[in-house]
């Protein structure tokens, strides 16, 4: 496609390139939007207003980006915190072996805005927790290509938190869509959430796959596989040795580093052969291999919802497309349903049920990462007693991870906890606090003194 003409100023050139856009945006149809006006300003909002916030560079990444650049959009802003590895180079085209090491966000940035005439895609190498809630306020649309369950919850939590009501009615100017895809070899999604209205991410936690587990016996005590020996490390060894005093992190290469030379050891120990520095990062952040042409079918349907969430042209997507093409092509399409328990989008506060006042806070804070419904990682946990805030147990900040410790070993009672107690609980799958009321047997409500 020739796009290099529009700085020349050839307006015969400009009429041809979005000739088909005119068609849809300049007359109505039985597919429109009900509030949607035909005009030749739609066109000119996707090409000079319409701020897009694209979130990853990988293999969705890449392909989202060139199809919102080459369908009109020119504020485009693109997250993501990895930098360019050989085994990308397969499937995210916008990369080449001299990038090898650079971040995947300046590098992706860069190869649009020196194709596309007219596009300016600005690139941020981070964490998408490094920005505050200003930040994510300033773009019309979000878009996702995230391989993380982690990432995806936070930036929901995110959308929800920036929504305002009035009087109980949801301020609509203060929503912004976020459009999700997933990839997962031959398989992939598209939805389209509408936070506050539609299901969020949270809604449908039980529809992501859970991650493959091995039985501790086996790991510990008769490995065959060298994904055991890795989990032994990560599970067991990590926790007795503590290397860096902190959390595994899957993006940090010192962790993996260490993770790696360990199990090498005990691979050796038990002849297992077949451990490699990349198996062993698959198996820490649970990759899985991608598939090019997989994902390209999911960012051209995330990157036509956000053309129809930015011109109304056409209705869109409710809520959910499952793509499969293992045995032939395969897609279907419907309405995942809003939870009204949702941990994230429900305003109410969640009851949590526990067997008595004996239980401890380590099986509690153990119950909020297993069960299907929270699925926490890491929750740190406060209360109030007596109208004063008291830290239960905070994991992720040292000084108070070892100041409070001890509490996993306590009694829910001997904490000073009872029957509609509430904990504020904060994890790292959520930008915001989630309030819990504390639900015991009635023989059980009472306070140790």
């Amino acid at each position: 496609m020739d796009i290099g003409n529009e700085t020349l100023g050839n307006q015969d050139h400009l009429q041809r390139r979005w000739s088909h856009l005119r068609k849809l945006l300049e007359r109505s149809g039985p597919f429109c939007h009900p509030d949607f006006e035909p005009s030749a300003e739609i066109l000119n909002f996707v090409m000079s207003s319409c701020k897009v916030l694209v979130i990853g560079a990988g293999g969705l990444g890449c392909e989202l980006l060139k199809n919102l650049a080459l369908m009109g959009f020119r504020e485009i802003h693109v997250i993501d915190m990895d930098t360019i590895d050989l085994s990308n180079l397969n499937r995210q085209f916008l990369f080449r072996i001299k990038d090898i090491g650079k971040p995947k966000a300046d590098v992706a940035a860069e190869f649009i805005n020196a194709r596309i005439p007219g596009c300016k895609v600005t690139p941020h190498y981070s964490k998408i927790q490094d920005f505050d809630e200003e930040f994510y306020r300033q773009f019309h649309i979000i878009v996702s290509g995230l391989d993380s369950i982690v990432a995806r919850r936070w930036m929901n939590g995110m959308i929800l938190s920036l929504l305002s009501y009035n009087e109980g009615e949801l301020d609509q100017s203060t929503l912004i869509p976020m459009v999700d895809g997933g990839t997962e070899g031959f398989k992939g999604n598209a939805r389209v959430i509408l936070p506050g209205i539609s299901a969020c991410i949270e809604c449908t936690l039980d529809l992501f796959p859970p991650q493959v587990t091995y039985p501790l016996c086996t790991i510990a005590n008769t490995p065959r596989l060298p994904e055991h020996c890795i989990e032994y490390v990560k599970l067991i060894q990590w926790g007795k040795e503590n290397p860096f005093d902190c959390p595994i992190d899957g993006d940090d290469p010192n962790h993996i580093n260490w993770i790696y030379e360990k199990a090498q050891e005990r691979a050796r120990q038990f002849n297992i052969g077949g451990l490699t520095f990349r198996l062993v990062h698959g198996v820490v952040k649970n990759i899985i291999p991608a598939v090019a042409s997989t994902n390209a079918v999911i960012a051209a349907s995330c990157a036509t919802e956000v053309f129809k969430l930015a011109s109304s042209c056409c209705l869109p997507l409710n809520n959910y497309m499952v793509f499969n093409d293992v045995d032939g092509i395969y897609t279907y399409t419907y309405e995942a349903e809003k939870n009204p328990d949702c941990l994230a989008c429900s305003n109410n506060v969640k009851t949590l049920d526990v067997k008595d006042g004996n239980m401890k806070l380590q099986e509690l804070i153990d119950s909020l990462c297993e069960n299907p419904s929270y699925q926490m990682k890491s929750p740190g946990i406060t209360t109030v007693i007596d109208g004063k805030n008291k830290t239960l147990y905070l994991p992720l900040i040292k000084s108070i991870e070892e100041r409070t410790r001890e509490n996993l070993k306590k009694t829910l009672n001997e904490l000073g906890l009872k029957n509609g107690s509430q904990l504020i609980v904060a994890d790292v799958t959520n930008p915001n606090t989630i309030i819990f009321s504390l639900r015991m047997p009635k023989e059980n409500d009472m306070v140790v003194e």
